[in-house]
């Protein structure tokens, strides 16, 4: 199996025309000769990626998915404009090379950045990796340490300051979500009506100490080092970033996380190797987080609850244009069974919450 991130054959019905694209990059780019190849990355259910090889020389390119598409999301220039900004104080961005929104070259926007050529974990940990239980606990540390390092970034500093709107930011985001829930139901959907409410109802006052944050920060959005595997070298999919709460960051991306020993219904729509024997639990990463911020992280049901909405949400989206025969991938087909799943945990939460 090869443990670098590799680039397969174009997914049907997700191709362009690499011709026009050749001729745009020859004049933007230097290194493109007089031909190009395009492959496409596998994982991902959203922004879709794409290998550019020409000559010696490798690009990535990220577009908006094919089909309707949710109206404030996919938003290529937001992903340009904060990758720009941010390579200089945080190294883990890929390098932003060019931003096009011609409708003449592509049928939508795109930007083309640096190839970070590493490790990308998916379900379970590669056994070329060969880690122990040790290294699991250190990957996972590090994980955190990179993300907190991003919620430390001073964004007025590189010109973020109007990125986003602190103030208010968990109410649209519980208020938006549950919009966007509503709006993307199908016939075989959960309501979802007891989680909205408390969400609602029991929604905290705004930080104090706004961030940068990722808004889909996970092991499959990092890059591990091929010679040294547990060590991040980049951080990818920037396409939800903006200023706001830190903890909804982490809430957002501990929704992802799953213990070894949570019960079968998670560990049935594990996506990460976040069970291995020695990964750190939620609530470990909870405690460290809280140790290396300075932040209080008490109340934490609240933020991974909305996680797990918000997941279930993106999940639920993405199966209406499959449910509504916007596309035909059928990767998308049991996504419903997730937002069922991911339903019943959030609902189990806030039974055991003491908030």
């Amino acid at each position: 199996m090869e443990i670098i991130d590799s680039p397969v054959e174009i997914r049907k019905g997700e191709g362009f025309n690499s011709e026009k694209l050749k001729d745009y990059l020859k004049s933007q780019i230097p290194g493109i000769g007089e031909t190009i190849t395009v492959k496409q990355f596998p994982g991902g259910f959203s922004n879709l990626t794409y290998l550019i090889g020409s000559n010696d020389s490798e690009f990535v390119l990220r577009r908006p998915p094919f089909g309707n598409k949710a109206k404030t999301a996919h938003d290529m220039s937001r992903e340009y404009k904060i990758l720009s900004a941010l390579k200089s104080v945080y190294p883990y961005c890929p390098e932003p090379y060019l931003y096009c929104d011609d409708p003449e070259i592509m049928d939508s926007p795109f930007y083309v950045m640096e190839r970070m050529k590493g490790i990308i974990l998916r379900k379970d940990l590669p056994p070329e990796m060969g880690a122990t239980p040790d290294d699991d606990r250190k990957l996972s540390e590090n994980l955190i340490k990179v993300f907190c390092e991003l919620h430390s970034v001073d964004y007025h500093s590189i010109g973020l300051g109007d990125f986003g709107k602190p103030e208010g930011y968990v109410k649209r985001q519980v208020d938006g979500w549950s919009r966007r829930y509503i709006n993307s139901m199908t016939d075989d959907a959960p309501g979802f009506e007891g989680v909205m409410t408390w969400l609602s109802d029991k929604m905290p006052e705004d930080t104090d100490r706004p961030a940068v944050i990722h808004n889909d920060y996970k092991f499959d959005n990092v890059v591990l080092d091929p010679s040294e595997p547990l060590h991040i070298i980049g951080v990818l999919d920037w396409e939800m970033a903006t200023i706001g709460d830190p903890l909804m960051d982490l809430g957002n991306s501990l929704a992802y996380w799953v213990n070894k020993d949570d019960p079968p219904a998670l560990q049935m729509i594990r996506q990460m190797p976040t069970n291995a024997e020695g990964m750190l639990s939620r609530d470990e990463l909870v405690t460290l987080y809280g140790e290396l911020t300075g932040r209080s992280v008490e109340n934490f049901d609240y933020y991974y609850c909305f996680g797990l909405f918000r997941l279930a949400v993106i999940a639920q989206q993405i199966y209406y244009r499959f449910y509504h025969g916007q596309t035909s991938d059928e990767r998308f087909r049991l996504l419903i069974g997730a937002v069922k799943i991911l339903e019943k945990v959030a609902s189990d939460v806030i039974e055991s919450s003491d908030i």
